[in-house]
């Protein structure tokens, strides 16, 4: 693991940009966008009193409690939680999605892979808001998407990390999951400003949500530590602790053990089980096949945007139509 103002670790903190381009034809980058990847949209101040935090967080038993008392699960274990309903994709005359169905289901760990331009990304953004599809539906929790706005979505209960690390650099750790709490935040903004009962009450259950989940994912003692500052591995796990102070009930991990060496990956596939086994359901894109098929309870396949197949980690393994697209077989050795 990188240490700090390692060259790993200054990579890592320095703000990409990302260029992507939507159905319409425009072009944006993530510098446009990083506004609009809050949970409500807008960039908020943050002052964390660490005085104010509470000590007794470090014990096991009241961060799982803290962590997961307040979350909401609406659908039962193995119910359909985001079903993708033949979606399609176009971006000019590129089909990034061809007729694209799949579900994912309440508790599971799905795992999302495919050869770079298999369509995952895409995918993925079309769940997330990032996208609107050109054909298709995407619902969750029974509920279609839609047009909503990416906050909305937030609020419903996705929560995302990126492939190229975000986080508020000049924030401490706890801030920026502080800034996650504030998705299901209800103080109005006169309220914020007179420092009203209700808003003086989310303040700090914010601030114990925030320790509670920096303890959670392994790095409360980083908590003061500004996030430019912190180790490479840090940072990612910092992300995924943001991403759960939105109270999600699907966390979808975009590339999580990139650039991590063999024993963070290793910490990171614990991480990841130990999130599902907390109530959260994941989605889980990911180069790397062994922490893939160590992790997940089913995977879906993409090449060229098309699903080509489903199933488990150990059908997927021998599935012959999986090995051509990421070894190259000719088709006709596949038949």
């Amino acid at each position: 693991m990188s240490e700090p103002n390692s060259p790993d670790s200054l990579r890592a903190g320095a703000e990409s940009n990302e260029q992507f381009l939507s159905p319409d034809g425009s072009i944006s980058t993530s510098e446009d966008s990083r506004e609009q990847d809050l949970p409500d949209g807008e960039v908020i101040e943050v002052d964390v009193d660490l005085a104010s935090v509470n000590p007794d967080l470090a014990d096991a038993g009241t961060v799982a409690e803290i962590v997961a008392a307040d979350r909401e699960i609406r659908a039962e274990v193995g119910a359909p939680l985001l079903e993708m309903k033949s979606v399609t994709m176009q971006f000019g005359g590129l089909t990034a999605l061809d007729d694209v169905s799949f579900t994912i289901n309440r508790g599971e760990i799905l795992g999302l892979i495919g050869p770079n331009g298999a369509g995952k990304t895409t995918a993925f953004n079309a769940m997330t808001g990032v996208y609107r599809p050109s054909s298709g539906s995407v619902e969750f929790d029974g509920r279609a998407l839609g047009s909503i706005k990416r906050n909305e979505i937030t609020r419903r209960g996705i929560a995302r990390t990126f492939q190229n690390i975000r986080l508020f650099s000049d924030m401490t750790a706890l801030e920026n999951v502080v800034v996650g709490t504030d998705a299901r935040h209800r103080t109005s903004v006169p309220g914020a400003i007179l420092r009203l009962p209700r808003h003086r009450r989310e303040e700090k259950d914010a601030i114990d949500r925030g320790m509670a989940l920096l303890e959670f994912v392994g790095i409360g003692s980083r908590a003061t530590h500004q996030a430019r500052n912190l180790p490479y591995g840090d940072q990612r796990r910092l992300e995924i602790a943001r991403a759960l102070a939105t109270e999600p009930k699907l966390l979808c991990l975009d590339e999580p053990a990139a650039g991590f060496n063999p024993a963070e990956k290793e910490q990171l596939q614990d991480l990841i089980r130990k999130i599902r086994d907390d109530g959260f359901t994941v989605l889980l894109i990911e180069h790397d096949m062994r922490l893939v098929m160590g992790v997940t309870d089913r995977i879906v396949v993409l090449e060229f945007g098309r699903k080509i197949a489903e199933g488990l980690p150990q059908e997927i393994a021998q599935n012959p139509a999986v090995i051509a697209a990421y070894l190259g077989v000719p088709d006709d050795a596949t038949a």
